[in-house]
């Protein structure tokens, strides 16, 4: 049970900059996510209930980002995982080519039903068990579900270094406090983006393909492309 905080006084408000800069600090603290000579894999999963169509239709242009950017890198493998309706849950194969990920993308409608994170948190540790996973990479806006159940599916992707970063969407208070609890278990990274901002998306998911087909080198580097040597990867974080 949660705590009065009312007798407490209000810790001050990070700035955007040093959230941004914070988020980046705790991903280049991660482990290696490739093995040397490998390219990297990375488990690209969305929330496509109805509320989300919108962002839906944002990855779909933003996806040939993540590629490029680990093309710079040494490539990387991508699997689409995403869950919509009543109880459908769905993985694509393992896609090396924006172009067909994209259409893969494009032909999925979002559709009503209940979140299903713990189905995605499972699905990336059997993947791992076949060949090593990067980096779990999740969107959305909304949690519906047990958090201790989530919690221990994602103690298993920590027991395995599976980093999950979780990338929310809005301001949802229970949603947070799930995504936060499953980064603090798989020593992931957590970012919120502004609905229907697709820089700061976009962002997100340079920095997720960077780590998933380099690793921390591969993040460093990026971060120096940009000035004051940090990517903006959310303008607008509270």
């Amino acid at each position: 049970m949660s705590k009065d905080r009312s007798d407490h006084a209000p810790a001050p408000a990070a700035t955007p900059r040093a959230e941004i800069d914070a988020f980046l600090n705790r991903v280049e603290a991660l482990g290696p996510a490739v093995v040397a000579g490998k390219r990297g894999r990375l488990i690209f999963a969305l929330d496509a209930t109805m509320s989300r169509q919108p962002t839906w239709d944002t990855a779909c242009r933003l996806q040939a980002d993540m590629f490029r950017e680990a093309a710079a890198i040494g490539g990387l493998d991508i699997q689409l995982v995403y869950y919509r309706g009543l109880a459908e849950c769905r993985a694509s194969p393992w896609i090396a080519e924006p172009q067909r990920l994209g259409a893969l993308m494009s032909g999925i409608d979002c559709c009503g039903g209940h979140t299903q994170i713990g189905k995605v948190l499972a699905h990336a540790r059997r993947e791992n068990d076949s060949a090593k996973v990067g980096t779990l990479v999740f969107v959305g806006d909304a949690m519906e579900e047990s958090l201790d159940d989530l919690c221990a599916r994602a103690g298993e992707l920590g027991l395995r270094n599976i980093p999950a970063f979780m990338f929310q969407e809005g301001y949802d208070p229970v949603c947070e406090q799930a995504f936060r609890e499953i980064v603090r278990l798989t020593r992931g990274a957590y970012c919120r983006f502004t609905p229907g901002a697709a820089h700061e998306l976009a962002e997100l998911l340079r920095a997720a393909a960077a780590y998933a087909a380099g690793g921390r080198k591969a993040l460093a580097d990026l971060k120096q492309r940009n000035s004051a040597g940090a990517v903006r990867l959310l303008e607008q974080l509270k």
